[in-house]
């Protein structure tokens, strides 16, 4: 899909695991790749995510901080399981996991998806819109690291950390406080953003000289019907690109 779009610049960014890097020949695909996780964080009532880029695989800053997020996934889609089957939705774990490749990193787009399967709700969206949103039947608040931690396990590493999706969060007002934990960087650049969103993010990310990034959050056809890649003029992330990737971004790019 993303050589069918012309994608020329592409990180997959999962939550809380980098599995998919296994799969990949990474220095063959050289530039065209930028190692990244999506670290989910709690803080001040907000789910906060957390990209890492530019991390390198396996890197053992990681290995406690994605465990311990991950036993609260499963805890968190195990107390979702019960709450839906006590309103007439029974899901087993199994079913669950049977929408996670791996199973490393389970969410609730899986319980979504597993209700789907399961001829409960017509679609991904509809679930998100019943009966897993806040105040739902199958709501339950997520319970992670901080935001701050993350940033922290990124640098670190010598990835570089920047806020997604900063316009889904109930209070971007978080952003001066992270700009002075360590953000490096802020997704400026992502579908559901409007244009006044992504002007007043664009002018955030200027007034704390934080580098522009752009994501499309694909995951995967059952999730979203917007194609994968985002269209980005070169200028407005080649900052974040020179910075992730020395010296190795050359070709023209427009994604």
């Amino acid at each position: 899909m993303m050589a069918a779009r012309g994608v020329e610049v592409f990180s997959i960014t999962d939550h809380d695991t980098m599995a998919a890097y296994a799969e990949l020949d990474i220095a063959a695909l050289g530039a065209s790749v930028i190692p990244g996780i999506e670290i989910n964080t709690t803080y001040k009532g907000n789910e906060v995510h957390i990209l890492g880029f530019g991390v390198p695989v396996g890197a053992s800053a990681f290995a406690d901080l994605l465990e311990r997020n991950r036993r609260s996934r499963r805890l968190r889609v195990e107390a979702m399981l019960r709450q839906l089957a006590a309103a007439g939705y029974p899901l087993t774990i199994e079913m669950v996991e049977a929408q996670a490749p791996g199973g490393e990193a389970l969410g609730r787009p899986h319980v979504a998806k597993a209700l789907v399967a399961a001829g409960y709700v017509r679609d991904v969206q509809s679930v998100f819109e019943t009966l897993l949103k806040r105040g739902g039947v199958g709501y339950v608040p997520s319970l992670y690291i901080t935001p701050q931690q993350a940033i922290d396990a990124i640098a670190a590493s010598g990835g570089i950390p920047v806020l997604a999706h900063p316009g889904r969060l109930e209070d971007d007002g978080l952003i001066d406080e992270l700009a002075e934990a360590g953000l490096v960087g802020l997704e400026v650049f992502y579908p559901t953003h409007t244009r006044s969103q992504v002007a007043y993010y664009r002018n955030r990310a200027r007034q704390y000289g934080l580098v522009m990034t752009a994501g499309s959050d694909f995951h995967d056809r059952r999730y979203t019907d917007r194609p994968v890649g985002v269209e980005v003029e070169r200028e407005e992330i080649l900052p974040f690109l020179e910075l992730v990737a020395p010296g190795r971004i050359r070709a023209p790019l427009r994604e």
